[in-house]
């Protein structure tokens, strides 16, 4: 005849059963399990040599109840189909696993008011956030903050600490690119309405052409998607400048295309600059001249920060409160010398 097989436990192991089965008050099994440095070695050895018998799987919203940490930072990204993202996700989840964390990432969909909702329904389950590219305003974040551990990936707002990388200052090198190739007539092609970084690129890019003595135009806003490309390409098509600067590499991209179906050459009649280098940003006909970004070093730093946030009340140096990352323009065939009329087909 079989012997009985071991009934199944209906209900997860806690750390009454562990305490039961070595004899020692569950208050002592927490502690060698959470903090095993103020556990006799003897005791927490035979504690977790217990924990293992009994497949223990430790809860994390408990754990949390007594040390006030979850071990888990969520990344907020505006869109998760962006190329532009997959740097950012990368390099914060890199940074994360190698310091222990967990990484819970969040679409909030390029809506500021989601944004908000997402990190206030999971409050009590973060130990910070990053944001990168907030939709919110500078009121929201610095409210925000104060409830919360955050660090802002391109983003500014007071007090608030944050990664920037520094495209205005790509853009000027831009502008100056394209003036040394004759072109005086040169539009922005802006990005949503409520993003930072696209008014810091407007605005640096007025700046660097104001000290040639140059006025640049803009048409927008735009989606940061390639489908918006279409309509950014008509509106520039429409100004009949001979150069263009674009907020992101995806609206360049989809401006070539629909440059190529109107019989607009690139770079004959028309100079086309994107941002970002993003994956396929050389791929493209003709391959684009955009600004390359350190974006998977903007994610890490964010990490590397939020961190330090964390723990700064154990050490002696305050962290870091603003870190601006250089960016260069990368040189490609979608720009060349400006047309000799002013005029396209």
């Amino acid at each position: 005849m079989d012997s009985p097989r071991p009934a199944k436990r209906s209900r997860p192991v806690t750390i009454t059963d562990i305490a039961a089965l070595t004899g020692v008050a569950p208050s002592t099994v927490s502690r060698a399990l959470t903090r095993p440095g103020r556990v006799n070695p003897v005791t927490r050895e035979r504690i977790e040599a217990a924990a293992r018998q009994l497949n223990y799987v430790p809860n994390s919203q408990a754990r949390a109840l007594t040390s006030g940490r979850t071990r888990t930072i969520a990344v907020l990204v505006s869109g998760v189909t962006n190329p532009f993202y997959f740097g950012i996700i990368r390099g914060t989840q890199q940074e994360l696993k190698a310091a222990g964390y967990a990484h819970l990432l969040i679409d909030v969909e390029d809506s500021g008011e989601l944004e908000t909702q997402m990190l206030h329904r999971m409050r009590q389950s973060l130990d910070g956030a990053i944001l990168a590219a907030s939709r919110l305003s500078e009121r929201e974040l610095i409210g925000l903050a104060a409830e919360i551990p955050l660090v802002t990936i391109n983003r500014e707002a007071r007090g608030v600490p944050s990664v920037v990388i520094d495209t205005p200052a790509g853009i000027g090198q831009a502008v100056e690119h394209l003036i040394s190739l004759g072109h005086r007539d040169i539009v922005y092609v802006s990005g949503p309405e409520r993003s930072w970084p696209s008014e810091a690129r407007w605005q640096a890019m007025r700046a660097t052409a104001a000290g040639h003595g140059l006025q640049v135009r803009r048409v927008g806003p735009f989606p940061p998607e390639r489908p918006s490309g279409s309509a950014a390409a008509d509106a520039v098509v429409n100004t009949r400048a001979t150069a263009c600067i674009a907020f992101n590499d995806l609206l360049a991209i989809g401006m070539l295309t629909r440059l190529r179906d109107r019989g607009v050459r690139v770079p004959e009649d028309l100079s086309v600059v994107g941002c970002d280098d993003i994956f396929g940003a050389d791929f493209c006909n003709p391959p684009l001249t955009t600004l390359t970004a350190p974006i998977d070093q903007a994610g890490r730093v964010a990490v590397a920060m939020l961190l330090s946030r964390l723990v700064e009340r154990s050490t002696p140096h305050p962290p870091r409160r603003s870190v601006v990352l250089p960016t260069h323009l990368t040189v490609r065939q979608s720009t060349g010398p400006a047309p000799a009329e002013a005029g396209r087909p």
